[in-house]
């Protein structure tokens, strides 16, 4: 439930999914837009970062012109302009010899690598709404945080809304103001993550609480919740 929201969210379901409902994005209702009329906004207005970047990413194209894309597309920037850009977002993201970076190939690069180059290109033409899936699911635990880190940071920079899909409870006490709990595909909680954490008031979410705890005591430190 919680990816394909977020697939809806950016157009991005297969031709054969059946879509009911609204959603709205900035007073336009994105149900029922043609292709061409969610690509306006896809990458432009709208950016995601996915769960596994190595998917994500083109492997036969090098990582430079990966992220200049959407600024040829969107922005209407030059390939040398776009390129200058990438080289920016490169630095911007984190990314040590950017130079060599925008060179290489996806395989080339290590999976914390890659992921701030899926950043790099969701943020590059600054966007409204950042919708971040899973993004530190394949990374280790220490390049969890600097990810996590970055995209707080990006965020508040960009003044982008940031929707941000886990199901890690201590990662979304670091991450968001606000949070939907789904069951089955269905939300069945909205609350701020205070209120939430120390009051839920559906029985789903309680029960996911009580396991963040049990877990939290099971690893002592480790969590966020408290």
């Amino acid at each position: 439930g919680k990816s394909m929201t977020s697939l809806a969210i950016m157009g991005l379901l297969p031709d054969t999914a059946t879509v009911s409902g609204s959603i709205t994005f900035e007073g336009q209702e994105l149900i029922g837009l043609s292709d061409r009329e969610h690509s306006h906004l896809r990458g432009n207005r709208m950016g995601m970062v996915f769960q596994e970047p190595l998917t994500a990413l083109n492997p036969l194209m090098r990582i430079g012109k990966q992220i200049a894309g959407p600024l040829m597309i969107h922005k209407g920037a030059s390939l040398k302009d776009a390129l200058g850009s990438a080289l920016e977002l490169c630095t911007k993201v984190g990314l040590p010899d950017p130079d060599r970076v925008l060179r290489a190939y996806p395989h080339q690069l290590s999976g914390g690598q890659r992921q701030r180059i899926g950043l790099a290109i969701a943020l590059a033409c600054e966007p409204a709404l950042l919708i971040a899936d899973e993004p530190t699911t394949a990374l280790d635990v220490t390049v969890q945080r600097e990810v996590l880190n970055l995209i707080n940071t990006l965020v508040d920079q960009e003044g982008s809304s940031l929707v941000f899909v886990t199901h890690d409870l201590p990662v979304v006490s670091i991450m968001t103001e606000n949070i939907a709990v789904m069951q089955l595909g269905q939300i069945v909680e909205n609350a701020t993550v205070a209120s939430l954490f120390h009051a839920p008031k559906h029985e789903y979410s309680q029960r996911l609480i009580n396991a963040a705890r049990v877990a939290e005591d099971a690893f002592s430190g480790t969590g966020g919740i408290k």
